[in-house]
């Protein structure tokens, strides 16, 4: 696969390339921001969906038992989970899951327990269905390393009466792949306080340093617990719209399919569950491929920074396609890195205090892009910021 041809992405009604205006960015601005890459799918891939658009009905469409299996075996074969299939639950995305559970497991002004800085949404699906956020911060070490304060942890969790934690694993926009022994911890903590968690593993594809543990294979706690996976990051299908939620208790998941019965939705995209299915089936290769092509693309972004922007520090990720960069050390505040990175640099970010307050002045890139292109965005960065 070619990595580094470069695809026009503009006027295909592109979040992000094509509402510039409307997100108040310079028309000549590039996008790095929204976590899709800007990779075409294979042919052989592409070919039997395809198939599906040339049998020309899209009419209502349904997973079956071959989609399931196929999702059981992915999730048998990479990280050794046991799922069974009446514990899939089919939404359209992963933070329509989390607000999905949100209103399933707790009740308006209750507190829900996250770890900024954290994906943005997680936020976001608290405070609008009239939730308040109690966070845990990460600590970042003298080593440049994020840790969680497992003390702080269950000292909010006990003082604010949680019932219901959003974990990220891994970790958005920290990069953190959480260890067997972190999460047992996560574990024994929220058994003592009866806390559920809801954990959105959607990144567990990408992973650098480590290994990837699933919170399913906590057996002893799968009753209290939701995880959200989906092809959607790793295959660059997520306009495509198809998630699976794993549910293992059936009083939980009847109790979640109908909050969502509530919101009037029930069927999945006809394209999702193909895509799905044949990615799933035939799409292993290309990306064993991509991880390798994303691998020298971050050590890229290391060594530049490192020889060309030594005051802009990497926090060396363990997994992910989005990389978290530290400013702090050009003395600027988040509106002059802003007004710098978007006005000057002519490149899209996301802004790190959008992902909670120990993300200010900080930024998120995502370099799941052609290399040349990356490249040219560092230059301009450098240019700006050296």
């Amino acid at each position: 696969m070619n990595f580094n041809k470069e695809i026009n992405r503009y006027n295909t009604k592109s979040l992000k390339y094509d509402f510039k205006e409307e997100k108040g960015k310079p028309d000549d601005i590039f996008p790095m921001w929204v976590a899709d890459m800007d990779f075409k799918l294979p042919e052989n891939i592409l070919n039997e969906i395809k198939k599906r658009v040339d049998h020309g009905i899209f009419g209502y469409s349904k997973p079956d038992d071959t989609y399931k299996e196929l999702v059981k075996k992915w999730y048998k074969k990479h990280f050794s989970i046991d799922i069974k299939k009446e514990w899939i639950v089919n939404t359209p995305g992963i933070v329509f899951a989390l607000a999905t559970a949100v209103k399933t497991l707790t009740k308006e002004n209750d507190y829900v327990l996250i770890n900024n800085p954290v994906y943005y949404p997680f936020s976001e699906v608290i405070e609008n269905n009239n939730r308040k956020i109690i966070s845990s911060d990460l600590v970042l070490t003298e080593k440049y390393h994020y840790e969680i304060d497992f003390k702080d942890l269950e000292e909010k969790i006990k003082k604010y009466k949680v019932k219901l934690y959003l974990l990220c694993s891994p970790h958005n926009p920290v990069g953190r792949v959480w260890s067997k022994e972190e999460l047992s911890k996560i574990i024994k903590i929220c058994k003592e306080h009866n806390v559920f968690i809801v954990c959105d593993e959607i990144h567990s594809d990408f992973v650098w340093q480590g290994t990837h543990t699933s919170l399913i294979n906590y057996k002893e706690y799968q009753n209290n617990m939701i995880v959200c996976t989906a092809p959607s990051k790793t295959f660059n299908i997520a306009g495509l719209q198809v998630s699976n939620i794993f549910i293992p208790d059936n009083k939980i998941r009847e109790m979640f399919q109908k909050e969502m019965c509530k919101t009037g939705y029930s069927l999945i995209n006809t394209m999702g569950i193909v895509a799905c299915e044949i990615v799933y089936k035939n799409g292993e290769e290309w990306l064993n491929e991509l991880k390798e092509y994303l691998i020298e693309n971050i050590n890229l972004v290391r060594e530049f920074l490192k020889e060309k922007l030594p005051n802009v520090k990497l926090i060396e990720p363990e997994g992910t396609y989005l990389l978290w960069l530290d400013f702090r050390e050009t003395g600027l505040t988040d509106e002059e890195i802003e007004d710098k990175m978007s006005n000057k640099a002519k490149i899209w970010l996301d802004g790190g205090n959008m992902f909670g307050k120990p993300g200010e002045r900080f930024q998120r890139i995502n370099i799941a892009l052609p290399r040349e292109k990356l490249k040219l965005a560092l230059e301009q960065i450098e240019e700006t910021f050296k």
